[in-house]
């Protein structure tokens, strides 16, 4: 899968990409990564690439051109999607994350200052994502965290998809506890069931905690969970003991 960034700053993205599953990914061939600088575009001897805000404003916007001289560098085929950054997007999350794994190609635009002309926007984007109700300066962090999001999903760059299968979110249900050698470690011991070697009564316990974790932690997602008659009955006792 290729991964076209347009940035500012080219070296942030690709340096940060570099490192660890996703660097070894790029090695294997199975991710490509590519940041296009927008300055290399701006028709302005000095590189801006921002201007003022008409209507007036503070800060400075970054003008429609060379960020799309940026994009039509690329020639990327029809239908390419291009993903914008910003606060007014939908919310990332692991089923968008598994949707964008299907692309060949994704190109992401990051912004900054306060955000791009919207004609630019509208002519190229075709996905506006949110990361969360948050600002960042620019979106190179995004775009991070995106990339790696996504090329996790992609065969050949986990072990395996039982890798990924049983993660946060899978299912809208939360990991379960995971625990490592030494079995003690200040007092408190790895649960007994975890270390049976009874492979049923370990992924029973796991599936028990996941759902507890959600209840716990989001509700919100654990209202969504497509719960068994046995997990519904499990859950009940559960909160009965709780609350007694």
């Amino acid at each position: 899968m290729r991964f076209h960034v347009l940035t500012l700053f080219p070296d942030m993205v690709c340096q940060a990409l570099s490192y660890s599953i996703i660097g070894r990914a790029q090695q294997a061939g199975i991710v490509e990564i590519h940041a296009v600088d927008i300055r290399d575009f701006s028709c302005n001897k000095h590189h801006r690439v921002d201007d003022y805000p008409y209507g007036g404003g503070n800060g400075m916007v970054m003008e429609p051109g060379p960020v799309y001289g940026a994009y039509e560098s690329l020639a990327a085929p029809p239908g390419t999607r291009v993903v914008f950054l910003t606060p007014q997007g939908r919310p990332f999350c692991q089923e968008m994350a598994k949707e964008f794994s299907q692309e060949e190609e994704l190109i992401v635009l990051c912004g900054h200052y306060e955000g791009v002309d919207e004609r630019v926007i509208e002519e190229i984007v075709t996905d506006e994502v949110s990361l969360g109700d948050f600002v960042l300066t620019g979106g190179e962090l995004g775009a991070i965290v995106l990339i790696d999001a996504v090329s996790r999903l992609l065969p050949g760059v986990l072990k395996g998809p039982e890798s990924y299968e049983e993660e946060s979110f899978t299912g809208n249900a939360l990991e379960y506890p995971q625990y490592t050698r030494p079995p003690e470690f200040r007092g408190r011991k790895v649960p007994e069931v975890l270390l049976s070697g009874h492979h049923e009564k370990v992924a029973q316990w796991r599936r028990e905690q996941s759902l507890i974790r959600t209840y716990e932690k989001r509700p919100d997602l654990y209202e969504k969970i497509a719960l068994t008659s046995k997990e519904r009955q499990f859950m009940e006792e559960y909160l009965k003991n709780k609350h007694q």
